[in-house]
């Protein structure tokens, strides 16, 4: 069991930076599967990107791949999504996730959820 807890959203010109965090609640963060989702106005939730401590891995999505990146400091139970080159379709609502056994892109497959952070990218 897990709760998290996404900050760091607003709004940003076109081509700035923004990064998102989201706080994890107990002793065994490490263990969790962290991903990152966004959901802009009608349109279904996209995958962003995850990261697994056990694996060593970290794996995005093809349309913020070189310009997000995902990190992790387990001390802090927070895992990080720093957006950078932002555009106008970058906006929407960014949730973070976590996953006991699995990896991947699936929104479907985590188990624990955030409740969202807003972030608006203006042209």
């Amino acid at each position: 069991q897990v709760q998290l807890v996404e900050s760091g959203g607003g709004l940003v010109q076109a081509g700035g930076s923004l990064r998102l965090s989201c706080a994890a609640s107990g002793r065994t963060f490490s263990s969790y599967v962290m991903g990152w989702f966004r959901q802009a106005p009608g349109k279904e939730r996209e995958f962003v990107g995850v990261t697994s401590w056990s694996a060593g891995s970290t794996y995005y999505a093809d349309s913020v791949k070189g310009r997000f990146t995902i990190s992790r400091d387990n001390a802090k139970n927070t895992v990080y999504l720093q957006m950078a080159t932002l555009k106008p379709e970058d906006t929407a609502v960014y949730y973070c996730a976590a996953a006991r056994t699995y990896y991947g892109s699936n929104a479907q497959a985590y188990d624990y959820w955030g409740q969202g952070t807003q972030v608006t990218v203006s042209s």
